[in-house]
């Protein structure tokens, strides 16, 4: 089942990235702003999701910080009616992940493993994503620490200021 779930979140991840997220900020899709967190909706298919960027980010390799070059980098709760998408967690570090790591998610102190492949990270399970929807919910903010392919050590903290009013406007878009 989980090999299910990673197979078809990975194929609409790719749909949904060549869809605009990826592009948020040319996008014209827009459609709230909720403190630090944004809704958008495209159609064809249907998609809406709540998208934020990070506050703070932290690089760093054999304990000292370092500068490197990411792309963009999107913490998103994701609808889609079409493919029973319904508040789908999905995090893009901006770089290749490590072949087989994990991403740690940590919200006011409850932690979570996302498992990564590409560029991508994700919940295994659509319980899972409730779990950490109900915390990101709760929480102030979201850390999440990952390991790019060329062992730097990634730290993207992600206000939540603003998330749940966000999830929500998305869910109800998406008839979620």
């Amino acid at each position: 089942m989980m090999k299910l779930r990673i197979i078809g979140l990975a194929v609409a991840l790719a749909g949904f990235a060549a869809g605009g997220v990826l592009a948020q900020s040319q996008s014209t899709n827009r459609v709230a702003a909720e403190t630090d967190w944004s809704v958008f909706v495209e159609d064809n298919p249907t998609e809406c999701w709540g998208v934020s960027t990070p506050k703070e980010m932290v690089n760093s390799k054999d304990g000292r910080v370092v500068a490197v070059n990411r792309g963009q980098t999107l913490l998103m709760v994701f609808y889609r009616p079409s493919a029973g998408a319904k508040g789908q967690v999905a995090f893009t570090g901006g770089y290749p992940f490590a072949s087989g790591s994990t991403v740690n998610m940590n919200i006011s102190g409850s932690s979570f493993d996302l498992f990564t492949e590409g560029e991508w990270a994700w919940p295994a399970t659509a319980d899972d994503d409730n779990k950490i929807i109900a915390a990101m919910k709760r929480g102030a903010d979201a850390v999440l620490t990952g390991r790019s392919g060329r062992g730097t050590q990634t730290k993207d903290t992600f206000s939540l200021l603003g998330f749940t009013a966000a999830v929500e406007d998305a869910a109800k878009r998406c008839g979620g």
